[in-house]
């Protein structure tokens, strides 16, 4: 509230495990929540570049693009989108990184429900039962071939 800045948080998975997150105050003070889930988007597209440029050099195929979810569903279809305009530079920048990816087939943008997001752990103050349901999902995870 002190600062108005918002938070980023970003869930790193490979092969349905968690390997990296990051939870981080964003430097600008953005007006709108476009603006800051949009900085958080190209935050997280060049984290994931960043990882499959190091599973590559390791020698790990990879089987098409990264999977990268976003709960503000506005920003979602302006990224999918191959023209918008944006007023503002750092805007307009961190769209065009997001859309590079895509474009290249390195990352698939997907709308996740706010429920299902995880990150909001990270983030922000939750209710106990919804902290504890998503906890609960992310720390107990069972492999989507291993059904109980």
């Amino acid at each position: 509230m002190i600062t108005r800045r918002s938070v980023t948080g970003i869930l790193l998975f490979l092969n349905n495990t968690p390997v990296k997150w990051m939870s981080k105050r964003q430097k600008t003070v953005e007006t709108s929540t476009y603006g800051s889930e949009l900085v958080a988007a190209k935050q997280a597209t060049e984290m994931i570049m960043e990882y499959r440029y190091a599973l590559h050099m390791m020698g790990v195929y990879l089987d098409g693009p990264a999977l990268l979810l976003g709960d503000n569903n506005i920003v979602v279809m302006n990224c999918s989108m191959s023209k918008s305009l944006l007023k503002k530079k750092h805007n307009a920048c961190s769209y065009h990184r997001v859309r590079e990816a895509i474009a290249a087939g390195i990352v698939k943008f997907t709308h996740i429900p706010s429920e299902s997001n995880y990150a909001d752990i990270i983030t922000k103050r939750l209710n106990h039962v919804t902290f504890h349901r998503l906890a609960k999902e992310l720390i107990f995870r069972v492999p989507k071939h291993q059904k109980l």
